[in-house]
């Protein structure tokens, strides 16, 4: 899946996407950086300053850093996407798995099969989106799967103290 696929923008819309400021901070450090290193005379770095902090879109603070090589800094690119749109945060599933399997004491294990679900399900879309929490999701299959555990172990338990406590007849 591409990014941004799913929220409404086709692939080359993250362009006109608004810039924040964080974002024409970067600019203007990439700026700085060509400016030190002397590929901008002092005209060209104070016009593209201005021009940054007028600017509403990635796709304008692109093209003010598109022909400076990429250093430490790097350059916004209008197909890059942010890193928060990029990533996608923390995967929903592996939170409801984590929260899930550790509701289980208060739920009495009602909650242990949905966490193992959650946790499958988050730890197959964090592989294919490159979202965080692989931690939170596992740490739900865990929850999950002792809880089922436990669960089954107790039944048994009961089971065999039945078998035992009920007199047999000849």
């Amino acid at each position: 899946m591409a990014v941004g696929q799913g929220h409404g923008w086709r692939d080359g819309d993250l362009g006109r996407l608004r810039a924040s400021n964080t974002d024409r901070e970067q600019a203007v450090d990439v700026l700085k950086a060509a400016f030190a290193e002397g590929r901008l005379s002092k005209d060209e770095y104070d016009d593209r300053i201005a021009n940054v902090f007028a600017s509403r879109t990635y796709a304008e603070l692109a093209a003010l850093t598109s022909d400076i090589p990429v250093g430490p800094l790097g350059t916004i690119s209008p197909s890059d996407a942010p890193l928060y749109l990029a990533r996608g945060g923390r995967n929903a599933n592996a939170v409801a798995s984590l929260v899930l399997g550790l509701a289980q004491p208060f739920t009495l294990a009602t909650t242990a099969i949905p966490a193992i679900v959650c946790g499958y399900v988050a730890r197959r879309q964090i592989r294919q989106t490159g979202e965080s929490g692989m931690g939170m999701a596992t740490a739900g299959l865990v929850f999950g799967w002792l809880g089922v555990a436990f669960w089954t172990l107790l039944v048994i338990i009961g089971i065999v103290a039945l078998a035992v406590a009920t007199p047999h007849s000849p």
